[in-house]
């Protein structure tokens, strides 16, 4: 298990083109993060007090007839 997110790397991680890797492109986060807003979602991360980040997802409840929630 790692250490964690830096702080410095927490304020930063949902923002466009910024990567901790050298050849990153820095999108990924970005728009993983769009697209759970577009649908009411949402992204977090934090540190785990254990060691490691903790990323999580959270969308809200469909429709229960089977079909995308579109709204």
């Amino acid at each position: 298990m790692g250490p964690g997110l830096a702080d410095a790397v927490q304020q930063r991680l949902f923002e466009p083109f910024f990567s901790t890797k050298p050849h990153g492109l820095g999108m990924g986060l970005t728009i993983v993060r769009g697209i759970l807003e577009r649908h009411n979602g949402r992204l977090h991360a934090e540190n785990r007090p254990v060691g490691g980040a903790l990323f999580t997802v959270t969308l809200p409840a469909g429709k229960s007839n089977g079909t995308p929630d579109r709204g």
